[in-house]
């Protein structure tokens, strides 16, 4: 699992059928991990700003019940207390 603050947000009008309805966020590892940005499916409603927990590759589509969409990050929480972290 990633540490990561949400960054931005993406639009994407045509998409896999398996991930009509999904949100799309940019997501920054935090700095103590290193690390590009990269995109992830928001799977708790998360926003621009706030601190989050992603789950990466195969954990990322079955603990989220993606099993079939082509999905590699899915934010799983957002995270409320990271004291030391940033």
């Amino acid at each position: 699992m990633i540490i990561g603050k949400v960054i931005s947000s993406i639009v994407s009008t045509r998409k896999n059928e398996n991930l009509m309805g999904s949100k799309f966020l940019v997501v920054e590892p935090l700095e103590i991990i290193g690390g590009k940005s990269f995109v992830a499916v928001d799977n708790v409603g998360a926003g621009i700003g706030e601190t989050v927990l992603v789950a990466k590759g195969s954990a990322a589509r079955v603990g989220t019940g993606m099993e079939k969409s082509p999905v590699d990050a899915v934010i799983v929480g957002i995270v409320d207390d990271a004291r030391g972290l940033e």
